[in-house]
């Protein structure tokens, strides 16, 4: 029998609407979106059963001899394209053999959603999703003339790409997001959007969305859009800054707040806070997936002066230059996220490490409110009691590998899963011939 959406069918909810098609998606464990596309008139039974793939086509911890794997839509998730309005998109939930896949990303969101609940607690975040618009074929920045050193804010710049920039932010007032702000970032060719924070799966859900949207527009307008973490060396690169706020499981009560706490944060934040201090390095792979995540993280200084990527595990009050800052009372912007982290895990996470630091009542140590880029030398940091983000993926991957915490939150499943698909990934990144090591090795 077809599931009800607000006393409603989803093939009725498709008569009202117009729409003709469902994209009916999940994310795989590398962020990829993997889709059916549905006619209106199959829906109902789709969003009974689910629509079958073979789960070791996509990056996912299966094998040929798996049975197959279905995607059951959440229809609460439900967003008509705004750009192609005759499409409906839903989020969904992998199940095989009648039980959930264990280590799909949105599924181990939702345990974790629900194990919070079960604690009194209710996570909430929003993103700042940064891209760049590039050129059709990825080759440079679509905009010749965006050539500033420091570009951040550019007008000139920002109103040259007005038509697509618009677009997608009318598309998210369309889907009643509540987009505030639109601007050029600190890299030529780079921009970032903002929308209302919410529930953490819907903001996951959303993420996932927005991410598929822009590229779209992007191509629509004979553009490619990247949230690729470093796709230019000489320039700032893509972060997907995250900022949490913990509440009560009403939703009604912010409890990271407290005006009488050190910068308006109650003693249960800083706890929040410790766990994922302490659990960073492990957290890393997960935050920044791939090898190019570490060109951002732990890159030269920029064209325009800074990174505005941390590569320090440390935290401050309103300041750029650390892993964790306190922007207002009440909430933090986690800024290790980089642009090609996966929404659902990334979420899942963070989720998990605050947890931890809460049951734990995990102290975050000294707030430095100095400057780490101006930082120098590993014996200035023994000082301060702080330690280096990790410098490269494989390292930041048996920081996950040796981490009990995660395999107790996320499951082993999980773990194991997303180690084996970037383990193999850092494998073929080794065995890959550059040319800088003909360069450098060829006269040896």
């Amino acid at each position: 029998m077809a599931r009800q959406t607000a006393g409603k069918t989803v093939s009725q909810i498709a008569r009202d609407k117009g729409l003709k098609y469902f994209l009916i998606s999940f994310s795989d464990l590398a962020g990829v979106s993997r889709s059916k596309l549905v006619p209106a008139r199959a829906i109902d039974d789709m969003v009974g059963d689910g629509a079958g793939f073979a789960g070791f086509a996509t990056h996912l911890d299966m094998t040929p001899a798996h049975p197959d794997m279905f995607a059951v839509p959440d229809t609460a998730s439900l967003v008509q394209l705004p750009w192609k309005p005759e499409v409906g998109w839903m989020a969904a939930n992998l199940v095989m053999d009648g039980a959930e896949v264990d280590h799909a990303p949105r599924n181990a969101l939702r345990r974790m959603v629900g194990l919070a609940a079960g604690r009194g607690y209710r996570l909430k975040t929003g993103v700042e999703c940064e891209y760049h618009l590039l050129s059709e074929d990825g080759a440079d920045i679509s905009d010749p003339r965006d050539t500033m050193a420091k570009p951040c804010y550019d007008q000139q710049a920002l109103m040259r790409r007005y038509d697509v920039v618009s677009e997608i932010c009318d598309a998210m007032l369309e889907l009643g997001w509540g987009p505030y702000q639109n601007d050029h970032e600190d890299a030529n060719g780079q921009f970032e959007m903002n929308w209302d924070y919410d529930d953490v799966l819907v903001t996951a859900d959303r993420h996932t969305f927005f991410k598929f949207m822009v590229k779209s527009i992007a191509e629509k307008h004979g553009l490619r859009a990247t949230f690729m973490p470093k796709p230019f060396g000489h320039i700032t690169g893509n972060g997907c800054h995250t900022h949490a706020s913990l509440w009560n499981e009403a939703g009604r009560k912010n409890l990271f707040h407290d005006p009488g706490g050190e910068l308006g944060v109650s003693k249960l934040g800083y706890r929040f806070l410790g766990g994922v201090l302490n659990h960073a390095g492990a957290l890393a792979s997960i935050f920044n997936p791939t090898v190019n995540s570490y060109k951002r993280i732990n890159g030269r200084v920029t064209a325009s002066g800074a990174t505005w990527a941390p590569n320090t595990v440390s935290y401050t009050g309103n300041n750029r230059t650390h892993m964790v800052r306190i922007p207002d009372e009440g909430r933090f912007e986690f800024r290790l996220m980089d642009g090609a982290t996966n929404p659902y895990l990334a979420q899942a996470a963070l989720l998990a490490a605050g947890l931890d630091g809460i049951e734990k009542e995990t102290d975050p140590g000294k707030r430095l409110d100095i400057n780490m880029y101006e930082v120098a030398g590993d014996a200035e940091l023994g000082k301060l009691k702080v330690k280096r983000l990790p410098l490269n993926l494989l390292d930041a991957l048996r920081l996950t590998g040796k981490c009990r915490m995660l395999r107790e939150y996320l499951g082993e499943e999980t773990v194991t899963a997303f180690l084996r698909l970037k383990e193999r990934e850092w494998d073929d990144y080794a065995r890959h011939l550059t040319q800088w090591e003909r360069d450098t090795t060829l006269d040896c």
